[in-house]
């Protein structure tokens, strides 16, 4: 009976090693392969540049109709912010040997951040103990704005820049979950999963509230993702309004409404006029929902430019203060009456 205990636990241990080694074999590989195909798509924008062409708009002009193209073909990932990255990649590392040896062993998320470093010898020592050390992006991004590097070579000491008891190690779910491995795949991204169930139940709600409001809305995306060169950022819901040809942004705070929510609005209507606002469409607009125990709180954010047309166009076609506000109630009501139950 004993040896036969033994063996089953010494069978569902060799079982673990095989998947353990088959998902870093299919880390290693995914990951080798997005590193390779960024360096290369930067060497060839580059060498497109280099066409003998000598206006400095010749370049953003390329990368503006290949984002295009293959955004249409690819799905996102491929916008002018990240083929800006993908030509800064290839300038930092010409050499094709770095790419293969060193920075293929660390992740997108972790080579995004080093190239940034000026310095070249903070840059290598980052590359090798990152991949040394087998640091998170965290950790990682710790370091490189702490100047680890610089106060290594001043105290000519052995790096003690991640104290031991707070070392944060890189782990293949921190791969599965970056999202620059969905846009590699081609993949939908998953919702997060750390979203309160208050919050999750109104926005789930308020997606079909507002699509029966029958006032033009179209379903875009929700937890949509906008990225800058060196961050990403997740708007609650995204609709296009066909009558008044805009975006139409929500996002929910189950806090009371901060001065700081209303710029993050700002900021996320400006990256949306400047990524994906078309030529005819009008200005993207904002709305804040916050949802406190209190009070309801609905702020309208827009550009400053667009006031006057937000006052004489947008109102009557937008779900007035009132209504969401009802909407909000009627939900957080619902989920009470769940939860006693």
């Amino acid at each position: 009976m004993k040896n036969q205990l033994i063996n089953s636990i010494s069978y569902i241990a060799e079982i673990r090693q095989i998947l353990s080694s088959a998902r870093q074999k299919a880390y290693s590989a995914v990951n080798f392969a997005m590193v390779e195909a960024y360096w290369l798509i930067g060497k060839r924008i580059v060498e497109e540049e280099q066409h003998g062409k000598e206006r400095a708009e010749y370049g953003e002009e390329i990368l503006q109709n290949l984002s295009k193209a293959l955004t249409l073909e690819f799905g996102k990932g491929f916008s002018y912010a990240n083929l800006r990255n993908f030509r800064q990649f290839y300038l930092t590392y010409p050499n094709a040997e770095i790419c293969y040896t060193v920075c293929s062993k660390l992740s997108w998320s972790h080579n995004r951040l080093i190239m940034r470093v000026e310095n070249k010898n903070a840059r290598e020592y980052y590359l090798n103990e990152a991949a040394k050390q087998n640091w998170s992006v965290r950790v990682l991004e710790r370091n490189i704005n702490t100047f680890s590097y610089q106060r290594l070579l001043s105290s000519n000491q052995a790096d003690d820049t991640v104290e031991q008891k707070d070392i944060e190690q890189f782990a293949i779910g921190d791969f599965i979950k970056d999202p620059y491995v969905f846009e590699f795949l081609n993949v939908p991204e998953p919702y997060n999963s750390n979203e309160k169930e208050l919050e999750t139940a109104l926005i789930d709600n308020l997606q079909h509230f507002l699509m029966e409001l029958g006032k033009g809305f179209s379903f875009v995306g929700r937890q949509f993702r906008i990225s800058t060169e060196t961050s990403h950022f997740y708007i609650d819901l995204v609709f296009y309004n066909y009558i008044l040809k805009c975006f139409v942004l929500f996002d929910l705070k189950t806090q009371k409404l901060q001065h700081q929510d209303i710029g993050q609005m700002d900021m996320y209507v400006r990256m949306f006029d400047n990524l994906k606002r078309r030529a005819d469409d009008n200005p993207t607009i904002g709305i804040l929902l916050c949802s406190d125990t209190e009070k309801t709180v609905v702020q309208f954010s827009v550009l400053n430019e667009s006031k006057q047309l937000f006052a004489s166009k947008y109102i009557p076609y937008l779900p007035t203060e009132e209504e969401l506000i009802a909407e909000i109630e009627r939900q957080k009501l619902i989920l009470k009456l769940k939860i006693e139950s």
